[in-house]
This record gives structure tokens, sequence and C-alpha cells, in this order.
């Protein structure tokens, strides 16, 4: 389980294009420190497994099926991610539940920024508008943000000048794919309730 606070902004170093996959070289400082084989790293939000580590770089497997359903099929090599390890039990939870099963993906629409902080509008698959909610919790390219509007398309958030300066939407220009990764607790919900509640009145 992952919190959304993202811990450091690395960079891919290699890319090796295999048959039905790809294998990522990432550097990361902090994140590769007492890394082992077989621990996970959420890289942009997505959960992936350190096969291999050296001084301050690790490689991460990435299948088909999750080069297709998030943005990390876009990366190359000098791509910049946001990085994080798992939380350890009895850590404070910076952030909100955050698994690295990215849900969907959406673009950076417009940034409209301001003295101290920048509003960003993202879309929203039409599938997952109904698990966000204004004030409610969203992870984007791994990082915890809170929502400040939400409509039928699209989102937007506040960045807060550490969040420009730390991670990767402090990068992203219009146009840009992100990762999109809804609170697991609404998910849960509306599975316990079935058929009782209407898309509509899920929001």
């Amino acid at each position: 389980m992952f919190t959304g606070i993202v811990e450091e902004l690395g960079e891919i170093t290699a890319v090796e294009t295999l048959d039905d996959a790809c294998r990522f070289r990432l550097r990361g400082p902090v994140v590769t420190e007492g890394a082992r084989h077989g621990d996970s790293i959420a890289v942009n939000g997505v959960c992936l497994t350190v096969v291999d580590h050296e001084g301050d770089e690790f490689t991460a497997d990435v299948m088909a099926e999750t080069l297709n359903r998030s943005s990390l099929g876009v990366l190359t090599t000098g791509s910049r991610v946001n990085l994080e390890r798992p939380t350890a039990v009895g850590a404070r939870l910076g952030g909100h539940i955050v698994q690295g099963h990215v849900d969907g993906t959406g673009e950076i629409l417009e940034r409209k920024p301001s003295e101290h902080w920048e509003l960003v509008k993202i879309s929203l698959p039409a599938d997952l508008a109904r698990y966000v909610v204004e004030k409610g919790s969203i992870t984007v390219d791994g990082i915890s943000l809170t929502v400040v509007d939400a409509g039928p398309d699209f989102f937007t958030v506040s960045l807060i000048p550490t969040t420009l300066a730390l991670t990767t939407l402090g990068l992203k220009q219009p146009g840009d794919p992100v990762n999109l990764e809804v609170d697991v607790i609404a998910k849960y919900v509306e599975r316990l309730l079935g058929g009782h509640v209407a898309p509509g009145d899920a929001r």
C-alpha cells in the first residue's frame, strides 16, 4: 500500500522493449536505499516490482496490460517519474490509501498559475466520474491530491509550490497523459451496495 506522498522525482535511464512487455531502468537514490529483489515501488502511481538494483538504479518489468492501461507506455529514456516506496506498518498516512493499481488515464487540459499555487484541469474517463467528488481524494501520477471541482468528464486540483517543484505535475503540459487511481473506498462501497444505488446517485 502507498499513500500518494511522492518521495523523489526519479528518471528513466534505459528502456528495453520486449515482445509483450518492456523493462525500465530507473534512477532513484532515495527509493533504492535498502531495496531488494521483489520489493514494490510505485512509478507514476503504478506499483512495479524491483527485478534488480545496483547503486541508485533499479530495473522493473512492465507487462503489456500495464502499458496499455497506464501512461507508462509513453515513457522514454530521460523521462522524469514520481517514485514512492510502500508505506511501513505504523507509519503516518500522509495522503490517502493508494494501491498502485491505475484505474485509467486522463489528460492535462489546462493550467492556471497564480502567485502561490496553480489550478490544473484534468480530463476524466466517464466510467470513473462517479468515484470523484469535490473535496475527495484522487491519485494523479501517484500523487495524492484533493479534488477542487468535479465535472462529468473533468476535475480540477490545486497544486502548491512543493508539489510543482518535486513531482512530474510541475513538468506536465496540456495534452500530456497522467495516470489516475480513484479512492478505493468508494469502489468497495459501490460493490457492497450492489445494484441498490444508481450510477447517478453514487456521486
